[in-house]
């Protein structure tokens, strides 16, 4: 017999079922977690919100498969922790996989929840944040399960570009579990615990023979330095959070609004004597190009993005007069800063994420080209090369270009000069803005006499002073309005930033069609 209800009964009910969701997979299951050094989900979501702001949704979700054993092992909430609150005085959203409950599978409800809390965030315009812990797909609900795998997908790509999306790996994910973070605009990933495969080594060996552990197939290390999925790699879940955080504080809400600004406490007219010391003017020499972007951005505060990833590049962010700011750079002591192929991929995508979020970007170029070879020639150079063009070009947020030492080539046009829309254009006075490098465009515009000097070495080196006096140097440039100004070292950071200020209300021009399409 049924009792009638009461307010006591449904409340005890709703008590009971509110303790079975937050319970997840059961006590056992999250004391193996804890022994293996992972947070639950609830954990991280604690960590990751403002103390009281987080108000959980549909923590009563229940999946309706009752096949396969599915009536016993249901729980409220299905394995995924939906929600809104506050990170650091502003509105996030967030989904937490829980895998204590079906190894955080996806099930038909677990993949409704999360297309749920993505439409949340794209109608108030909030970030979206995914505490990603899955195996996959769920095999026990079978192909209606799908429709959640694919709306995941689908609402992922709406979003992009209208709101920040960051992804980080809190365990091994595998299968479709991987591709909604790949859609995201950047991905962390935990060394030692978090992976990301499309199938297991046991499938792997199945079907191919090959014997591969886990973290050799898609570990951190992997991802972060061979195949550019990670974005960045933290020690531990704890890291992992605050650099979520830290992450969150460059970016703006939403596509419609400008970066979060600081006070700017660090002198905006502040002078730097170390620059010329740290860049040598012998072009033979390398340097690391850190160097040089710490102590022109405030407080020497840069978050670089993908460190381990094509090497030959440097992207991130860092402020300027308070004001976020994105940083595309060459470093000269990996290859001379030359790009290829990743390299392009890795400055490309993180310009148009820029260019998405309203983030001006400042470029330091020392680049002699394009990195020659049959390896990257037949590695697509070509096509991939072109994304840098593609992207520059079609950025309309502020664009400033200091040329430092080389820029020399079509990789000049890569990292924004006059003509592809950069809107500031400044050099040391030691650049070289040429199509070739003094030494070797002398060698073929003077073959025929160097060959038929008495003394050809001494001519070649006469031709090569010539050339670099009249033509090899930014005054050069400037005479024909290549070069906006010629800048002392020791200034570039006050240029940097009367730049930016002047460019503040630059106006974004609206194009008419529906999009480019970028050489993919």
């Amino acid at each position: 017999m049924v009792e009638p209800k009461s307010h006591e009964s449904e409340l005890k009910r709703l008590e009971t079922l509110q303790e079975k969701s937050r319970s997840g997979g059961g006590l056992k299951f999250i004391e193996k977690r804890r022994e293996a050094g992972k947070l639950t989900a609830r954990e991280r979501l604690d960590l990751l919100f403002d103390p009281g702001s987080f108000m959980e949704m549909n923590e009563l979700a229940l999946s309706p498969s009752t096949e396969f054993g599915m009536e016993e092992k249901r729980v409220p909430g299905d394995g995924v922790i939906i929600g809104c609150g506050k990170v650091d005085g502003r509105r996030v959203c967030a989904y937490a996989q829980d895998a204590t409950v079906l190894g955080g599978s996806v099930g038909i409800i677990h993949g409704q929840k999360i297309c749920r809390i993505m439409e949340e965030a794209m109608k108030v315009k909030v970030p979206l944040v995914g505490l990603n812990d899955s195996g996959g797909g769920r095999l026990n609900e079978g192909f209606p399960a799908s429709r959640g795998v694919a709306g995941m997908f689908f609402r992922n790509t709406a979003a992009s570009g209208i709101i920040p999306q960051i992804s980080a790996m809190m365990g091994t994910c595998a299968g479709v579990a991987v591709y909604s973070p790949a859609i995201t605009d950047f991905i962390i990933m935990v060394e030692g615990t978090s992976h990301m495969v499309i199938t297991g080594p046991a499938v792997i060996k199945a079907v191919t023979g090959e014997e591969v552990s886990m973290e050799k197939l898609g570990g951190a290390k992997v991802h972060s330095e061979i195949t550019g999925t990670a974005h960045f790699v933290v020690g531990n879940e704890q890291e992992c959070i605050r650099l979520i955080k830290r992450l969150l504080g460059f970016l703006p809400s939403h596509y419609e609004e400008g970066p979060p600004v600081l006070p700017a406490a660090d002198d905006p007219d502040r002078p730097d004597d170390t620059l010329e010391s740290i860049v040598p003017a012998d072009f033979r020499k390398a340097y690391d190009m850190r160097e040089v972007i710490l102590r022109v951005v405030d407080h020497q505060d840069f978050l670089e993005v993908l460190p381990k990833f094509a090497k030959n590049i440097i992207i991130g962010f860092a402020r300027m007069d308070g004001h976020p700011v994105g940083i595309v750079a060459n470093q000269p002591r990996v290859w001379a800063g030359s790009l290829d192929v990743d390299a392009s991929d890795k400055a490309g995508r993180f310009i148009r994420f820029c260019d998405s979020f309203n983030i001006p970007l400042i470029n330091f170029v020392d680049v002699p080209g394009y990195f020659p070879g049959i390896k990257q020639e037949h590695a697509g150079i070509i096509r991939h090369g072109a994304k840098m063009l593609y992207a520059y070009a079609e950025a309309t947020v502020p664009k400033i270009t200091l040329a430092l030492r080389k820029e020399y080539g079509g990789a000049v046009m890569a990292m924004c000069c006059v003509g592809m829309g950069v809107d500031q254009m400044f050099a040391w006075p030691i650049a070289q803005l040429v199509v070739l490098d003094t030494a070797t465009a002398v060698n073929l515009i003077y073959r025929k006499e160097i060959k038929e000097a008495q003394n050809a070495e001494e001519f070649r080196q006469q031709r090569i002073a010539e050339y670099d006096y009249k033509f090899s140097n930014p005054f050069y440039a400037a005479e024909h309005m290549l070069v906006d100004k010629v800048i002392k070292p020791r200034e570039t950071r006050p240029h940097l930033i009367k730049a930016l200020r002047m460019l503040k209300e630059k106006v974004r021009p609206r194009s008419a069609r529906r999009h480019g399409n970028i050489p993919l």
